[in-house]
């Protein structure tokens, strides 16, 4: 899985925080690293996506984040 967000983004620092007690790891994606990214994801951070290209908006919690892995 992919957490886009930048540096210093509380919104980030709270779903980071919810992944790990989950127990899911993300890799960090800064998306002002880019300008592509940054268009795509600047207003929306922070923004978990899988690998099939998924994607689901902050705000999320425990229960929305499990629906979101499991839709069946």
């Amino acid at each position: 899985m992919i957490l886009y967000g930048k540096a210093d983004c509380g919104l980030c620092d709270q779903a980071q925080q919810l992944l790990a007690a989950a127990g899911l790891e993300a890799r960090h994606v800064d998306v002002e690293a880019d300008d592509e990214l940054m268009a795509q994801y600047g207003l929306r951070i922070p923004v978990l996506a899988d690998s099939q290209g998924r994607e689901l908006d902050w705000p999320f919690d425990e229960l929305s984040l499990a629906d979101w892995l499991h839709p069946d």
